[in-house]
């Protein structure tokens, strides 16, 4: 999940790179005023997502298995506690009832 991450700043850094040259070099227009940063900071967001999905897709998808993993882990973890608290019930009820 980690990897998948830091692959996804790198592709936004590279976005930011590129669109703040491109905006300097005058191929794409500055922002109004003292707007310019987060016009750059946007554009680079806005490019940045599409080509993570297309870039990123096998990346992602061994994060989404990771994660399908931990949850299915802690899952079995959970319907085994609750079958060591019914024993545990059920026996003291047992018990009570021999009494």
């Amino acid at each position: 999940m980690l990897r998948y991450t830091l692959m996804r700043l790198g592709v936004f850094a590279g976005c930011l790179g590129a669109v703040w040259g491109l905006v300097h070099l005058g191929v794409f227009p500055r922002g109004l005023g003292d707007s310019n940063g987060m016009w750059i900071v946007l554009l680079s967001l806005v490019l940045s997502a599409p080509l993570s999905f297309v870039l990123l897709r096998k990346e992602r998808d061994r994060a989404s298995e990771t994660v399908v993993r931990r949850v299915d882990r802690m899952k079995a973890g959970l319907e085994s506690n609750r079958s060591q608290e019914d024993e545990a019930v059920d026996s003291a009820h047992a018990q009570g009832q021999a009494s």
